[in-house]
């Protein structure tokens, strides 16, 4: 058992390129705004995380062509949610920028076996809008893409608030801007709320990792426990660390026990051939 969990970190670490992102920077939690917020309002923006809880699948919103849409007609496995407005000329644009660059490294089907969905937060945005930058991060990406593995939504007041209460995001209005923090959320197919990334920029190792736990319902807990024996999520960093003592105990203990079985087993055929020869 221990060698088949060695084995599989072993697999699934080497392809994740666990070295930093790729405009240099550490991925963490960032607010936009144009103009200094005030001490009220920066008061009440920002994650308040609820890992484990649920958002609701049940909210509909718009598609890129203004069709109406349930979140349980696109969350129907691991999906990653990217909280943003398309207007904005800042932060908003490098969040779906770095999703674009990290698509191609994440070694699982868009489409099929993830999906991610940017939704605007702003009820004033139309669909055409929405339309629009699909087109454009979709076209940024460079490799073969499905149409539906990244999906533009927009919605009303109240169904964007009861999401973004759901999953703890707060953000303020400020004039044609707002106010808001920079980060996205993986949830599994039944709504359940995995993991929050922060930053513009994204670890390969930590979407594709989060990705597996939210595999968790379909799956089992095979894959939850290797991901868990190999690596911990680091709440401070906001990324996965590579359990490395670990592991190579893990390897030193099967070394050990592979040479005391050897030892053993060529003892006892030795003492069988001295007997037999005698």
């Amino acid at each position: 058992m221990l060698r088949y969990l060695v084995v599989l970190c072993l697999a699934l670490v080497l392809p994740l390129h666990c070295g930093a992102a790729t405009d240099g920077s550490t991925p963490t939690e960032e607010h936009h705004h144009h103009a200094a917020p005030s001490a009220a309002e920066a008061a009440g923006v920002g994650v308040a995380e609820r890992l484990g809880e649920k958002i609701p699948l049940d909210l509909t919103f718009n598609d890129e062509a203004g069709r109406p849409v349930r979140l349980a007609d696109l969350v129907t496995g691991p999906t990653i949610i990217l909280p943003v407005y398309y207007r904005c000329t800042n932060v908003c644009n490098f969040l779906q920028n770095g999703m674009a660059a990290v698509i191609p490294e994440i070694r699982r089907k868009p489409g099929e076996e993830y999906r991610v969905i940017s939704v605007s937060f702003d009820e004033t945005e139309p669909p055409d809008l929405a339309a629009r930058y699909r087109r454009i991060y979709q076209g940024a990406i460079t490799t073969p893409f499905p149409e539906n593995g990244w999906r533009f939504l927009t919605g009303d007041a109240t169904t964007i608030r009861q999401l973004t209460d759901a999953i703890g995001y707060r953000f303020q209005r400020k004039g044609r801007d707002f106010v808001h923090p920079v980060a996205s959320v993986v949830i599994a197919g039944d709504g359940t709320i995995i993991r929050y990334l922060y930053g513009t920029a994204f670890l390969p190792k930590d979407v594709t990792l989060a990705l597996l736990e939210a595999r968790e319902g379909k799956v089992g807990k095979t894959i939850r426990t290797v991901v868990g024996y190999c690596f911990s999520f680091d709440p401070k960093q906001k990324t996965y660390v590579f359990n490395l003592l670990r592991v190579s105990a893990t390897v030193v203990i099967l070394t050990a026990g592979a040479f005391l079985a050897f030892l053993l087993t060529t003892g006892r055929t030795g003492a069988r051939q001295r007997k037999g020869g005698s």
